[in-house]
């Protein structure tokens, strides 16, 4: 079961597992696995479910659930984690749904490709989730999924802007949260996110890789941040 395979990579990690949860959106990925892919609301309420669920599971000896979904009979998920209640993040930027999901019951919401000044906006959303739900704000850690389209030099940043273009195309339109430019200008882009409250960047790759441009990321902007990489 999948609480279980959790456990045993926390164990392996020697406590450092972390666990994200998400109300799902690629119909392709459900029908690879024999799931079916259900309306979105159904989708939002199976996971207000599972992290409660999965919270159980990871910290209670005996754990009951009566869920419409889920259900848990005096079941047990043993071993226990090593850490007494690893972290557990929701993925997402719905805002009646997601955002509410994770002020009532996440310590991580993570977003994925959203500009500086959107995640600033959901984050503020979240804020209010919480409060309506009688949790401090600073509790949920908050983090943004990025892809990266640098390039080391002009030329580069131009061959990876086209390459962005040709395969995101009209997604485009909605999704802004992408490293473009040269080291400087992602350098400019990093702290936008950071003065909007991410606590993490979590830098999205796709093939094929510069390597020219992922040394620049590392030589150039993340000693901006203090961050310094060991060859």
């Amino acid at each position: 079961m999948q609480q279980n395979a959790l456990v045993t990579v926390d164990h392996i990690s020697n406590g450092r597992m972390e666990c994200g949860l998400g109300a799902g959106w690629h119909e392709a990925e459900y029908r690879g696995y024999g799931i079916p892919f259900e309306a979105i609301g159904i989708r939002e309420d199976q996971l207000d479910e599972g992290i409660q669920v999965i919270r159980l599971l990871f910290t209670q000896e005996v754990s009951d659930f009566k869920g419409k979904y889920f259900q848990l009979n005096a079941a047990r998920c043993n071993p226990k984690p090593i850490q007494k209640s690893p972290r557990i993040w929701i993925g997402g930027v719905g805002e009646k749904r997601t955002l509410r999901t994770a002020a009532k019951y996440a310590d991580g919401w993570n977003a994925p490709y959203i500009s500086a000044e959107e995640f600033a906006r959901k984050s503020r959303i979240l804020d209010d989730w919480c409060l309506r739900e009688r949790r401090d704000p600073a509790r949920v850690l908050r983090t943004i999924n990025v892809g990266f389209y640098m390039g080391a030099t002009e030329p580069g940043a131009k061959r990876n802007a086209e390459q962005l273009r040709a395969e995101w195309g009209a997604a485009l339109e909605t999704r802004s949260g992408f490293f473009t430019g040269t080291p400087s200008q992602v350098t400019d882009q990093v702290a936008a996110y950071a003065n909007a409250g991410a606590a993490r960047l979590n830098v999205a790759l796709r093939a094929p890789y510069d390597w020219e441009a992922l040394h620049a990321y590392v030589e150039e902007v993340l000693p901006a941040f203090g961050v310094k990489v060991q060859a």
